[in-house]
């Protein structure tokens, strides 16, 4: 039984800063490499970033420089900090375990002055 808390999306003015949190729980979660995903209105979902078990990161090219993911293994947890925040980040996030595909609900994030 693999659950999800995910957290700190909201409403941010362009240029602000958001922490997403995804807390799981049902898996043996070091061993695991974590990514978070994002879904726009009108847009198919997205890879924005993603983090091994060894803590190696990659980055979409459209937040590269403004977001970072990372993830503290005795919480069971994998986090996004977003800075610079544009509108086009608008978007509800979604966090996954990699290989073997288990979603999250995901938390809406809203861009906008």
């Amino acid at each position: 039984q693999v659950q999800f808390v995910e957290s700190g999306g909201g409403l941010v003015q362009p240029g602000g800063s958001l922490k997403l949190s995804c807390a799981v729980s049902g898996i043996i979660f070091r061993v695991y490499g974590m990514s978070w995903y994002r879904q726009a209105p009108g847009k198919q979902r997205e890879l924005v970033a993603s983090i091994s078990s060894g803590e190696n990161t990659n980055y979409a090219d459209s937040v590269k420089g403004r977001f970072t993911i990372s993830r503290d293994n005795a919480k069971k947890t994998v986090y996004l900090q977003m800075n610079s925040l544009k509108p086009e980040d608008t978007a509800v996030y979604y966090c996954r375990v990699n290989s073997v595909n288990y979603w999250g609900e995901g938390t809406l994030v809203t861009v906008s002055s």
